[in-house]
Parts: C-alpha cells; structure tokens; sequence
C-alpha cells in the first residue's frame, strides 16, 4: 500500500517541463518512468525481493514503481561492477551487496524461519538497527560481511535511485535538468521562472 506523501509542491509535475528539454535528455528521463518489471541482471528472484523490502523501509516508501526503479538501479548499478570509490579494505560493490543479502537471508531463516520479506515492520525495523550498528545476528553469519559498510552501500545506491525518479523531482521542488534552459537568477530563495514555487509551509 502507498504512503500519504507530504508535499511543499503538491501541484507541481515536473514532466510538465519536457518540452523545454532537448530530445537526448527528455529520452533519459522518459525511461526513468518505465520500469525493468523485475527483469533482473544481477539480483536474483528471493535477492529482489528482500531489497524491496529493505529499500521500502529505508526510504519510507512503498509506492511500486518507485521502489521498481530503486531497484532497477541497483540491478544496474551491481551488473556493471563499476563504483566511483571504495575504502581500504572493502569488497568491491557487487561482491558486498550479493554477500550481505545472502547474508541477510540465512539470518533471517534461521532466527525467525522466515525471509526477510515476509517480516512485520517491527521485525524489520529491528534487524536494519543492529546491522547499520554492525551487531547483526547471529555472529557467526555476518562475521566475514562489514555490516555496516554494506548498510551504508545499500543508504547509497537506494537514495541515489530514489532522488532520480521524476516524481520525487517533483515532490521536492527540483524543476529538472536546467539544460538547455540555464539558471539566470543566482541570488538565494530567488527561483528561475520554469522552477516551482512553495506552496505552504513544511509540515
């Protein structure tokens, strides 16, 4: 079931700018709206879904299709086996992620005798604290997986996917890629025309 979105921008849609984008970019951001559907490269079936559930519980977010394209990103992210930086020491990305979901899987089945998916948010809520704490349970199963590098691994990949989806754009006011438009107004609180304007105070 999706969340009730609290918004500063609740009319704005972000899509409404495309005609001002060239066609390269207005392709890139048009297939963001499409998601893979679970066609996987990297992320097996029971892999898929406990990330769904732990993307869905680290974002606050249970809409389909955003948590689809999160995932989708990851798939993508983990295929390629490119990452921009990693500490001394640290597995690569792919080796991280695949180890910590399995990981996460044999805990989850043995502690509780049922995978991580099919948990109360409770539950849920529980495990996610004492991994990101690296106290993940049992020890012997998390032992050679750093805990908390792959939490912060999977914060990353998760909200670099999530604030890439047009329709959290719009939710945070972001009016899109500025080219080839420009920004001309620098001074702060003080928006271009095509960028949106708050509608009302935080909640």
């Amino acid at each position: 079931m999706s969340i009730k979105r609290l918004t500063r921008y609740p009319s704005y849609d972000v899509m409404s700018q495309r005609h001002e984008w060239d066609e390269h970019t207005r392709r890139i951001v048009l297939d963001r709206l499409q998601t893979g559907g679970g066609g996987y490269t990297f992320l097996t079936a029971v892999e898929a879904e406990n990330l769904r559930a732990w993307c869905c519980l680290l974002l606050d977010d249970e809409r389909p299709e955003i948590i689809q394209f999160v995932l989708d990103h990851i798939d993508t992210k983990m295929n390629s086996g490119q990452e921009s930086q990693r500490k001394p020491g640290e597995p690569p990305a792919p080796a991280l992620v695949r180890n910590g979901l399995q990981a996460l899987d044999s805990a989850c089945q043995r502690l509780h005798t049922k995978r991580f998916f099919h948990m109360d948010q409770e539950q849920k809520k529980q495990i996610m604290h004492a991994i990101s704490q690296g106290d993940g349970s049992p020890p012997d199963i998390w032992r050679s997986i750093p805990q908390q590098a792959w939490f912060q691994k999977l914060l990353k990949l998760a909200i670099d996917g999530y604030y890439s989806h047009p329709e959290v754009w719009s939710e945070i006011g972001y009016g899109g890629p500025a080219y080839p438009r420009g920004y001309v107004r620098m001074n702060p609180d003080v928006p271009d025309p095509w960028e949106p304007i708050k509608e009302g105070k935080p909640s």
